[in-house]
């Protein structure tokens, strides 16, 4: 395929121009709507397509790429905190390709659906911008969403260090009503700032009766209960939407991410009950749920775009090529997860992200090894025998 560098054109927006240009391989000149490809990408995106905001050389290119010859392909970030049409028009103006929210699926895009039978109910939600957070959650359908600047506003006392309310919360905090509050599930959509009061209050909420703010349950610490009696008397569903212990930012060396919040909060758990273990649902990459979500994603945006062909063999996606910087949750999850629908998974590690080569062998081996992005689908085109 050589060097990706093409028209700054966009399938998705002139296709009717694009049908007809000469430099399309001749499948896709004839003025027919093209059968979709039997293979597909998925792509990661901080530390694969961005560095931080700016986009890695070669990262757009190789989208239009795509694009331009209708290979079907979808992002896949364990980011968060913003809703997927924000983040969507924010990477198309980075990137300066036209993406869509159907291509878009961030870590916590499954809460939606995996939480369904909470959407009227009071649930905490808690991220990087609570606040913001919030209006994701309302968008997604929840119509009870409370946020920890809340009860901090409405209960000062409940942490004992002011300058929070003060300042940080002061803003986005909203009184709650008078009486008893209830929460039945807690969301942790990306990674947290104010680590020692999310920290508190969720764990607040895993000892208290039924859910109820301010309450201890008296099955706490019993012996001759499962588990001690820890999280036996209707404590809310505790739910985290991914588990990256680190991530790729502008800094040389990777950052903390949510997986390093998740082992703070287990670890005073095991202090707090004798070594008990927290119970609480994780999703997002490695994890087959998110996998399983992305697939479906992926073949119905496949359908959407070129139709369903009527051969059976065909109808499906045979192949999904995952390229990811990190090896314990791009690569890990694509070599991990087992397609109901038999569609092969196949892992491509860069080295522009999480992994660096200095510092050994990736914990988990990739299918392959890539410089960068662009790379990663010239290797993937060419085991699929792909010419222009």
């Amino acid at each position: 395929m050589g060097t990706i560098c093409l028209p700054q054109t966009h399938a998705f927006k002139a296709r009717s121009r694009l049908l007809n240009a000469p430099w399309l391989p001749r499948s896709l000149s004839t003025g027919k709507r093209p059968t979709a490809s039997p293979f597909a990408f998925a792509f990661d995106i901080d530390g694969v397509l961005l560095r931080e905001s700016k986009p890695i050389p070669g990262a757009a290119e190789t989208l239009r790429y795509l694009q331009k010859n209708e290979i079907p392909f979808i992002l896949l970030t364990n980011g968060g905190g913003k809703h997927e049409s924000e983040r969507v028009q924010e990477l198309s103006d980075k990137l300066k390709v036209d993406l869509s929210n159907e291509q878009f699926i961030q870590s916590h895009t499954p809460f939606r659906h995996l939480a369904a039978d909470l959407l009227d109910k009071n649930i905490l939600v808690t991220g990087s911008d609570a606040s913001k957070v919030r209006e994701v959650a309302e968008q997604y359908g929840f119509k009870r969403v409370i946020i920890p600047a809340d009860i901090l506003k409405t209960y000062p006392n409940i942490w004992p260090f002011n300058p929070l309310l003060d300042t940080v919360y002061e803003n986005s905090g909203r009184v709650l009503p008078k009486g008893e509050l209830k929460i039945d599930g807690v969301f942790v959509y990306n990674d947290p700032r104010d680590w020692a009061f999310d920290i508190q209050l969720i764990l607040d909420l895993m000892q208290t009766e039924n859910g109820l703010l301010g309450t201890y349950s008296q099955k706490n610490g019993r012996k001759d209960l499962p588990n001690g009696g820890w999280q036996s008397d209707g404590q809310p569903r505790l739910f985290f939407s991914n588990p990256d212990l680190l991530w790729a930012t502008s800094y040389h060396l990777s950052r903390f991410g949510q997986g390093s919040f998740q082992s703070a909060i287990r670890g005073i758990w095991k202090d707090l009950t004798g070594g008990r273990d927290l119970k609480y649902t994780i999703i997002g990459k490695p994890h087959a749920y998110t996998y399983e979500y992305a697939e479906r994603v992926l073949s119905q945006h496949r359908a959407d775009t070129f139709g369903k062909p009527s051969d059976a063999e065909t109808s499906r996606i045979q192949r999904v090529y995952m390229v990811g910087d990190n090896p314990e949750s791009d690569i890990r999850g694509a070599n991990d997860y087992r397609s109901p629908e038999g569609t092969a998974w196949r892992s491509i590690l860069v080295k522009t992200g999480v992994w660096d080569p200095e510092r050994g062998s990736p914990s988990c081996e990739p299918t392959h090894r890539a410089d960068n992005v662009n790379r990663a689908v010239q290797w993937a085109l060419a085991q699929e025998g792909w010419k222009r």
